[in-house]
């Protein structure tokens, strides 16, 4: 089966591919291709996130298992795009760079038979050119205060108050 998707970078133009690729792909593949069709060297770290239809962050798929027990996460090497994606199950976060935090929105739009004569993976479409500056992630902590500025608690002139053994070496 061939997966006719369109990943959009979440930005505040229209950037977006429209990407053919086989359902028996791995995220692996997926992700080369991502990151080919937008320009990108592909030499960061990524991860694939299952999302619903509120574009909620759910289960990570990571390019490399790092966790403190190995196989304890998901790698995209071991998992195949027709497994995470179909028809009740249609969108995937994916986060390109995790310093500047690339994101972007993909859903798939259809399931359909491939073409004889078609290579794919197969960039159908492309519109707009990826900005200089990824978008500046909005977020919000309860210890900013009203003035946006962080707040600790400390008073940075009472250095004795800290608790600090700068000797602790």
């Amino acid at each position: 089966m061939i997966y006719r998707l369109r990943v959009i970078l979440d930005t505040v133009e229209d950037i977006f591919r429209d990407i053919e690729i086989q359902s028996s792909s791995n995220l692996e593949d997926f992700h080369n291709v991502i990151t080919q069709s937008f320009g990108f060297e592909g030499q960061e770290m990524a991860s694939f996130y299952v999302s619903n239809d509120a574009w909620e962050q759910g289960e990570e798929i990571a390019l490399f298992d790092m966790s403190e027990k190995p196989g304890e996460k998901r790698v995209m090497s071991d998992t195949l795009l027709g497994d995470t994606l179909w028809v009740k199950q249609t969108k995937l976060i994916y986060v390109y760079d995790f310093l500047y935090m690339w994101t972007f929105l993909i859903e798939l739009a259809e399931i359909t038979e491939p073409e004889p004569g078609m290579q794919y993976p197969n960039l159908m479409f492309a519109k707009g050119e990826i900005p200089l500056e990824a978008l500046e992630p909005e977020f919000k902590s309860e210890a900013l205060d009203e003035d946006d500025e962080f707040d600790d608690g400390y008073d940075d002139s009472d250095y004795d108050a800290m608790d600090f053994d700068e000797n602790w070496n």
